[in-house]
């Protein structure tokens, strides 16, 4: 979908910048036409001439270069593209862009576009974290700025979490999803040109996490889920413009921008506060819910005793959150989502999960121990619809909760 596609880079002064000449090249081997704007700070990491090398265009630095303006305005330059790229995206130009300033080539050609405008954060999990940087996000989703990533790992500066700059590949797997999605069903807007977000005006609700089935006061039922995937899924519908309620079991992921949280422990609560979410418009359940749950709850810890034999744990089945918010009824989303991990099998299982649980879809990944998935920053997923399966890539899970929440946008603009 890139093919002849203009976009144009945008490249801010952070570390991340080292990755740009290799985020040009796979944007060209994927057909586009990419023109870079590099930033003062952005030159300190990747050379006006590595950008240029690769792009196989002028790259453009100044703002008061009576050269660059006569041959390429600043207006021109950012009303020529079909896109444009923020990569990386620091927490300084996200405040100038936040604020309308207009201070150099790469802010005055973002306020002067009339263009979508797509960035790629990249910064220190504590400037990410910081309320100043949250609220600057805030406001650039509400005017249609869409975000790819950030991701949690390791950073330059040797701390790890959030506010690592997506990969290459997952930035241009989420610019193709954005124009395969805008030109099949109007799907991506741009607020600037005055138009609403695709997933304006509606509700969505994401599970996340694990569930804890407490044995006693100290010890619990529970699985490996991160809340990684859930998580993103969120952040992303919220990007697009829907009101999100994430509902989460215990996780130490950060709570994504713009989306109400509501943090729960067992399945029984999570069930509850699903319900309490309603209505909404789609429901995605990517929360790993376990399955069982002690019937019976001590009220003090369970001593270990030489002379005891060994306590039997009876268990008894918990409510089923996906297969509640799919019976129909008034307040059965249009479209419920499912997720269903396995370790043999997955492709076959989630088939037969979606029909037993009546879903609308339901993504099946593999999370054995080799994969890494319930840890891991990556995911490979299968998408299985009424129409059949598909096998998406492996992709981070910041791209497949893009993808997936672009394919949810089109869904509903299409019922």
């Amino acid at each position: 979908m890139l093919d002849g596609k203009r976009v144009l880079l945008v490249v801010s002064g952070g570390i991340a910048a080292y990755k740009t000449p290799e985020l040009v090249r796979r944007l060209k081997e994927k057909g586009a036409r990419v023109r870079c704007v590099l930033t003062a700070g952005g030159a300190e990491f990747v050379t006006p001439l590595a950008l240029a090398a690769v792009s196989e265009d002028k790259v453009y630095d100044k703002l008061f270069s009576l050269t660059d303006e006569s041959e390429m305005g600043h207006i021109r330059l950012s009303r020529e593209a079909d896109v444009v790229l923020v990569a990386p995206a620091t927490a300084h130009i996200l405040a100038k862009m936040a604020a309308g300033l207009a201070d150099d080539l790469a802010t005055t050609a973002l306020l002067a576009t009339d263009k979508p405008i797509l960035a790629a954060p990249a910064m220190n999990v504590r400037m990410w974290d910081n309320p100043a940087t949250q609220h600057n996000i805030k406001t650039l989703v509400e005017r249609g700025v869409g975000f790819i990533g950030p991701e949690e790992g390791d950073m330059a500066c040797g701390e790890w979490g959030m506010g690592r700059m997506a990969e290459p590949d997952a930035i241009v797997a989420a610019v193709d999803e954005f124009f395969r999605q805008g030109r099949a069903q109007g799907a991506v807007r741009s607020a600037a040109a005055g138009r609403n977000l695709p997933l304006s005006g509606t509700r969505a609700l994401v599970t996340s996490g694990p569930t804890y089935e407490a044995i006693d006061p100290v010890r619990y039922i529970a699985n490996r889920s991160s809340g990684k995937q859930g998580h993103a899924i969120a952040g992303a519908l919220a990007r697009l413009g829907s009101q999100t309620t994430l509902v989460s079991g215990p996780s130490h992921q950060p709570d994504p921008p713009g989306v109400q949280v509501v943090r729960v422990e067992s399945a029984r609560d999570m069930l509850k506060a699903c319900k309490g979410a309603l209505p909404v418009d789609v429901a995605v359940c990517a929360a790993a819910v376990a399955d069982w749950r002690a019937e019976t709850v001590a009220k003090e810890k369970i001593k270990k005793s030489g002379k005891a034999r060994t306590p039997q744990l009876k268990l008894v089945e918990n409510p089923d959150v996906l297969a509640a918010l799919s019976a129909p009824g008034n307040l059965r989303p249009r479209l419920v989502i499912g997720f269903a991990a396995g370790t043999e099998n997955v492709v076959e299982n989630a088939v037969a999960k979606r029909a037993a649980k009546g879903c609308d879809w339901m993504v099946a990944n593999d999370v054995s121990p080799e994969n890494g998935v319930l840890a891991g920053d990556s995911n490979t997923v299968h998408l299985i619809t009424a129409g059949g399966v598909e096998d998406w890539p492996r992709l981070s899970k910041t791209a497949v909760a893009e993808r997936l929440a672009a394919r949810v946008a089109a869904a509903l603009r299409a019922s």
